[in-house]
């Protein structure tokens, strides 16, 4: 099997995006265990951004986090693992166009992130939370910042394909 260079470039790329992205989340998630973890909040932005260790059990918004341990671990373990192994065996069989690959590059890494915490410690390192006044998201990551990312790229890039065809 050849590649031509573009191939070869593109695919680089995508093993940057996807190296880039779990070692922020690991650093980030790391600098969050070490320096927020017992401590107060921290508060920026006259608190448009606030800081504050917590662990999520469960998945979005900490949905699922009241299963049982074993439902929990099919769910997020073994559900997200076989997720993220067919997202990644689509993205390398596929003949999508670049932004489409980097949409679900940035979703298998964002993804692959937190299914290492869910391995290694059944729940997910989250720290991050946005908002005005009572106005806010919920806990998240730099993984989860990912997941959401490819996630919009994947539907922009889908709406620009419709687009195309419609012509």
């Amino acid at each position: 099997m050849t590649f031509s260079r573009k191939t070869l470039a593109t695919y680089l790329l995508l093993v940057v995006v996807l190296a880039a992205t779990i070692g922020c989340d690991r650093v980030t998630k790391r600098l969050a265990t070490d320096t927020l973890a017992g401590a107060g909040d921290l508060s920026f932005l006259a608190g448009t951004v606030t800081m504050f260790y917590t662990e999520n059990s469960g998945g979005f918004l900490s949905l699922g986090a009241g299963l049982s341990r074993g439902g929990r671990t099919a769910i997020f373990v073994v559900g997200t693992g076989l997720v993220l192994v067919a997202a990644a065996i689509g993205l390398l069989r596929s003949r999508f166009d670049l932004w489409s690959m980097l949409g679900i590059t940035l979703f298998v890494a964002g993804g692959a992130s937190n299914w290492i915490d869910r391995v290694t410690r059944g729940k997910v390192v989250d720290f991050l939370n946005v908002g005005i006044g009572p106005v806010r998201t919920g806990v998240f990551n730099v993984a989860d910042m990912a997941i959401m990312a490819g996630l919009g790229l994947l539907i922009v890039a889908e709406a620009r394909s419709m687009r195309a065809r419609e012509r």
